[in-house]
Parts: structure tokens; C-alpha cells; sequence
């Protein structure tokens, strides 16, 4: 056996005990890893071993949340997040070249694209299955397409998927890529690994790349069923990383946020200083771990960081709770069955509501019209109901069909309007007693001198007097008419709309026929009143 420390220890079946926790120890098939020993005595042991410590992620953990997992993701697939219902979803963030790639590369057991600009230019969602298959088996799905990949070939081909979502060069898109990884020895595990934080483009990427990158991360990590698993680097400040300012402004307490170090090796000096200070907030902990170098197999990786962390004097302070990628691997698949535990009941009502309100919206839409009579039928009852539901607002004051909306409660309008027209009438200019009193009137009278009957208004004073005044006032009642017409046309436009809320392509021209008929009423209604008018003006002058 392999010692790591009092409370860490690795069996030859590739596990590794945590304080009598058995994880994986490494992401490659168990079968692959060599027997540590061969004393008879030792190897008995082993298959003792072996059979108490099947590990909790693969055996336990696994089958439990696999159908859970399998749910969600075929519901991400189904875009439902369009509709406004949030999944649980694990979000990889993190500074460029904090080492985001070599994180999700040893939980996977695959490698990523590398390259000394964006590695990831679009949402990488990475789904890890662990089968019983000893050939992996691993495809891309995007734009529709579901691509099988070699497993030597998944740089190269996640490349040209991203080429053709987001184009050739630098540029990055929202649209994601979706890898599958069927593969023995893998947790059960589905993320999202967003574009590295970068402020200044590089050759190839527009002026506002970060304001890009910000508002992609941002989209993922601010809803609340999203755990945000912030990857920073040893060798720098965490408190000036970008990505704690993004998760803080989402997360301020931090209770979603889980840190990954990377890069333990390169400054182990003060690490251990670090993550017990926890000076930036990450509620969920921390894990460190170490970066694989060079051709190593992810076996020699695994087994140089279980050293580094035992035999470094600087390394070995920190908790051996919170050190190592199969610690990392176990959080994560604790964290996702905790989450999706208390998200599905949400997730359940949510969806059901959103069906029941389009089951509803539905059964709304018309019934199919197979033939004229059919389609006259329709039209007619539709007339039917916008005439009864006109007689209502304009004639019997019912309001029951639109109880809150007070511009369609017309009898009651119309009486305002009246008012209105009365109060105008009596209030206007020429209508003053005080404006200029009988001054017009004794210019008149001087005009109409002559010989007559004393104590008697000459007649055609008295004419000019009152055809000044009607005149003045004459396009009052027109202008009313005018107006209480053109509160009747918007009354009847939206009545009809809402009656013809289901058959949109009767909207537009329905909405034409009846305003060009409401019209037509207002122009023989204006024109009844100018006649009124004219009327009052010969009789008076009879």
C-alpha cells in the first residue's frame, strides 16, 4: 500500500482513502493501475481492501444520481432555461491560465484544447459518465449534430466545432458545445466550462472581449441553482482575481462557490495561510491540487500530487480534506446531488406550470376551418360577441369584461366627456361677462340709430349681436362629435382585437372594415351636427 499520510492511503485498486473515505484516486480505469505489491499475504489484503472500499462515487453515488443527471441534462437539451426555468448546474470560471483546462482534464481523463491565448471560446457543457465499457466512448454535440470523437482526436475536434459556432480566429460566441464522456473510472458529472477572464484582446479579438466573457459568465453563474466552481491560481492574490470579484457580485455570502487552487506546486509557500484565512468569502471551501506536467499519465500525476501533498513541508500543513483531484471529484458529485435534491421539486412545479399555462394558452387557439361555412360561421360569432360586448360598455354601462381597465367603461366616459363639453362651452372666451362688458353691444347700437320705437333693441342689432356670438362658437359641437367619435373607434378597434385574439390573420383587415365604418358613422354624425348648427343660425335670423 501506497502511505500518503495517517489519514490518506491508496489501494492497488486505484482508490484512494480519505480519512476512511474512499474516492477514486485516479480517472483512468481501474484495470489500468498496477499492483502495488506481491506478497501472498499483502495481495489477500488487497482483495480485502478491494471489497470493503468500493468507492462511494462510482458505486454509491453514481447510480443513485445518474438518473437524476440524465433528467437534467435531457431538459438542457430541451433548452427549458429559454423559458425561464433554471437547472442546477455546475459553472467551471476562472482568470486566463489560472489552469481551469487541467482541472476539468484530470476529472475527465481527457485532454482539452491548449493554446497561449482563450483556450475555451465557447460554453463547453461536459457531461462525465461512468460506464462499465472499457472502450470510452465520447461525442460533441452541437448545431444539431452529434459527432463521435477518438479520444486522442477531442482537442482537435473540439476546435473545429468551435470554429464553426464561433467562427475562425479569437472571437468568442454564447452558443455552446456539448462533450459526452462515456468512460470507465469517471464521476457522474455534468459542468460547464466558460471562456478564461481576459482584459486585454489579443491579435484577432474585439475592443470589449472582456465585456464579452463578463456577460456570458455572468448569464451562468447569477442564477441561485447554479454552483460556481471558481478555479484560481496558487501564485497569485486571490483577492484580485476576477473571477471572485464576478462570483462575489452573484454570491456574496458564498454559499455556491467552491475554489479549486491550482498550481500548488509552483507557490506552496503561503497557500496553506490562504485557504484557512479564506479572506474572499468561498462558502463551499476550498480543494487544492496539482496541475499535471508535462506527458505524465494521469496515474503518475495522481500519485506526484498525493507526494507533493505529504512530503512537501509547506503542503503538508493543509488539511488532507481538501487536497487532491479525487477529493475535488467527490465535493463535486456531493454538491451536484445536494443541489439537484433541492432544485427537482422546484424544477417539477415549474415545468408544470409552464405546461399548464400553455396547455391553456392552447386551447385558446381556434378550431381548424375546413370550409366556408365554416369559416362564416366563425366570423359571425365573433361579430356577435364584439357587438354584445360594444352595447355593454356603450349603452347598458356593464363593465364585468374589462372590470379595470376604465378607458373602456364607455357610458361613463361618455358622460365625462359631456361635462367636459358643457363646462367648456360656458368657460370659453366668448362666453365672458367680464371680457369687454357692453362695449360691443353700445357700438352696435350706435351703428343702428335711427327713427324707431323708444326702449326698443333695433332688430338688426340684435341680429348681429347673436351672429357674432354663434359664429364664435360654432365649431365647438363639432369638435365634440369629433372627439366622442374618436373614442367610440378606439373602443370598437379594441374590442374587436380581443375578440379576434385567436385568428390573427382576420386581425389586420377586420381592424380596416371596422374602421373604415366608424368612420363612415362619424362623418355622417359630424355632418348631421354641422346641419344642427347651420339650422340654429337661419332660424335665429328668420
Amino acid at each position: 500500500m501506497r502511505h500518503y499520510d495517517d489519514g490518506v492511503a491508496s489501494g492497488s485498486n486505484g482508490v484512494l482513502v480519505v480519512n476512511d473515505m474512499a474516492v477514486y484516486d485516479d480517472p483512468q480505469p481501474l484495470a489500468s493501475l498496477p499492483p502495488t505489491r506481491q506478497d501472498p499475504f499483502m495481495a489477500q489484503a488487497e482483495e480485502e481492501e478491494e471489497e470493503a472500499v468500493q468507492a462511494p462515487i462510482i458505486s454509491q453515488y453514481n447510480h443513485q444520481i445518474r438518473p437524476l443527471l440524465d433528467a437534467i441534462d435531457r431538459l438542457r437539451l430541451l433548452n427549458v432555461m429559454k423559458e425561464g426555468i433554471q437547472l442546477p448546474t455546475i459553472v467551471v470560471v476562472g482568470d486566463q491560465s489560472s489552469g481551469k483546462s487541467s482541472v476539468l482534464e484530470s476529472l475527465a481523463g481527457i485532454s482539452l484544447p491548449r493554446s497561449q491565448g482563450i483556450c475555451t471560446r465557447v460554453p463547453l457543457i461536459m457531461r462525465l459518465q461512468s460506464h462499465q465499457n472499457p472502450t470510452p466512448e465520447i461525442h460533441l454535440e452541437y448545431s444539431g449534430k452529434k459527432v463521435p470523437v477518438e479520444e486522442s482526436h477531442i482537442p482537435t475536434a473540439i476546435n473545429l466545432a468551435t470554429d464553426e459556432v464561433a467562427g475562425n480566429g479569437n472571437g468568442i460566441s454564447n452558443t455552446p458545445l456539448t462533450l459526452v464522456v462515456q468512460k470507465a473510472g469517471v464521476p457522474d458529472l455534468t459542468m460547464v466550462d466558460l471562456p478564461g477572464i481576459t482584459r486585454v484582446p489579443i491579435h484577432g479579438q474585439p475592443e470589449n472581449i472582456y465585456e464579452q466573457i463578463r456577460d456570458i459568465i455572468m448569464e451562468y453563474i447569477t442564477p441561485e441553482e447554479s454552483i460556481i466552481l471558481n478555479v484560481l491560481s496558487a501564485t497569485v492574490d486571490f483577492s484580485t482575481c476576477e473571477s471572485i470579484r464576478m462570483s462575489q457580485m452573484v454570491d456574496k455570502t458564498g454559499d455556491r462557490t467552491l475554489a479549486v487552487v491550482t498550481k500548488s506546486d509552483r507557490a506552496p509557500e503561503e497557500l496553506f495561510e490562504k485557504v484557512n484565512a479564506d479572506d474572499v468569502n468561498i462558502g463551499l471551501g476550498y480543494v487544492c491540487v496539482r496541475n499535471r506536467l508535462g506527458d505524465e499519465s494521469y496515474e503518475e500525476a495522481r500519485r506526484e500530487e498525493a507526494r507533493l501533498f505529504q512530503n512537501n513541508p509547506h503542503l503538508s500543513r493543509i488539511d488532507k480534506s481538501i487536497v487532491g483531484v479525487p477529493v475535488l471529484a467527490q465535493k463535486l458529485v456531493e454538491i451536484q446531488a445536494r443541489i439537484i435534491g433541492k432544485c427537482l421539486p422546484v424544477i417539477v412545479k415549474n415545468i408544470s406550470d409552464k405546461l399548464s399555462a400553455n396547455v391553456s394558452e392552447l386551447e385558446k387557439m381556434p378550431k381548424a376551418l375546413t370550409s366556408v361555412a365554416d369559416a362564416m360561421t366563425a366570423f359571425m360569432r365573433i361579430i356577435g360577441a364584439t357587438k354584445e360586448s360594444l352595447r355593454k360598455l356603450l349603452l347598458r354601462g356593464e363593465f364585468d369584461e374589462y372590470p379595470d381597465d376604465r378607458t373602456k367603461h364607455g357610458t361613463a366616459r361618455l358622460v365625462e366627456m359631456l361635462n367636459e363639453f358643457s363646462v367648456e362651452l360656458h368657460n370659453c372666451e366668448q362666453s365672458d361677462p367680464t371680457k369687454d362688458f357692453l362695449i360691443e353691444e353700445i357700438n352696435v347700437l350706435e351703428d343702428a340709430k335711427g327713427i324707431g320705437l323708444p326702449n326698443f333693441l333695433p332688430r338688426n342689432a340684435f341680429l348681429r349681436i347673436l351672429q357674432k356670438k354663434v359664429d364664435q362658437i360654432s365649431n365647438m359641437p363639432i369638435e365634440f362629435a369629433e372627439k366622442v367619435w374618436d373614442y367610440i373607434d378606439k373602443a370598437v378597434t379594441s374590442v374587436l382585437v380581443r375578440h379576434l385574439e385567436t385568428y390573427y390573420q382576420l386581425k389586420v383587415s377586420t381592424k380596416r372594415a371596422a374602421h373604415n365604418l366608424v368612420e363612415k358613422k362619424k362623418e355622417q354624425s359630424v355632418n348631421r351636427v354641422k346641419e344642427i348648427v347651420l339650422c340654429v343660425l337661419r332660424f335665429a335670423f328668420v
